[in-house]
């Protein structure tokens, strides 16, 4: 397996990992400029030279996957005698420069409701790295998606009649944005949003009067009054005027993609 197949592999498995790179070798090195691993929190994949550079590297990479707003950074090492060395000496005579990349877990994004508003959103977020999956109660609302091509993000077609059951199938920290053709369909996929441990968000289109009888119904319904009021409506930002499907829908993919790079630009595994 090359390294892209594994760094495809642990997208597609939701494993975070981070791609080391010879960036720069000058002299005697182990490996050539180029060289590539793949180290994730347990497994260690492909090899850049062994030795203290590769356990180095290792090291580091594992600190970078616990902290969410690491980024991509050089390390220099100097292989000779004198160099110091934690993990062992390596008296190649050479320096490499290694090039420590994340490989995030990709955020997920749920879209219930493929209408006017919601396409226009799909159309957007389709440009993001995301896992980004459509879900409407009419089959035909999916017929069209090949608008949304090439996509960036990874399309995740979800006809489903309940889409409570799509609900409960997204991962830990998804982002849920709610807004069918029907207020009652809308009133149960809350309900199912609110029952789902680990979502990050959850989005309801709809106006403030909306809003107070929804707040009313769901408690109803047994939510606690704090749970309910985590659920956004209004969405969108508030400074930005329109009620035009493609309006709406920049407001909200504003909005969200703020909130996403706030928190990290990644959900957990």
């Amino acid at each position: 397996m090359t390294w892209i197949d594994a760094a495809a592999d642990l997208r597609r498995s939701r494993r975070p990992a981070v791609l080391v790179t010879l960036a720069a070798v000058r002299g005697h090195a182990p490996r050539e400029a180029g060289a590539k691993m793949i180290v994730t929190a347990d497994a260690v994949l492909e090899t850049i030279g062994g030795g203290n550079l590769e356990m180095t590297a290792v090291i580091r990479a594992r600190e970078m996957l616990a902290d969410p707003a690491a980024g991509p950074e050089l390390l220099t090492l100097r292989l000779n005698d004198k160099a110091p060395a934690k993990y062992g000496r390596q008296c190649c005579g050479g320096e490499v420069t290694v090039l420590l990349e994340p490989l995030r877990v990709p955020t997920t994004i749920a879209i219930f409701g493929l209408g006017n508003v919601g396409l226009e959103l799909a159309r957007i977020l389709s440009r993001q790295d995301l896992e980004l999956h459509l879900s409407d109660s009419r089959p035909e609302q999916l017929e069209g998606l090949d608008v949304l091509e090439p996509s960036v993000a990874r399309i995740h077609p979800e006809p489903a009649v309940m889409g409570e059951e799509v609900i409960g199938r997204l991962p830990e920290g998804a982002h849920v944005l709610i807004m069918t053709h029907d207020h009652a369909e809308d009133l149960h996929l809350c309900d199912a949003a609110l029952r789902h441990p680990g979502l990050a968000s959850i989005g309801l289109i709809g106006s403030d009067a909306k809003w107070t009888r929804f707040k009313a119904n769901l408690t109803a319904m047994g939510h606690e009054e704090g749970a309910v009021e985590g659920i956004d409506c209004p969405i969108g930002l508030p400074g930005v005027p329109g009620k035009l499907p493609a309006t709406i829908a920049v407001s909200v993919a504003a909005d969200l993609l703020t909130r996403i790079a706030v928190g990290g630009g990644t959900t957990p595994a």
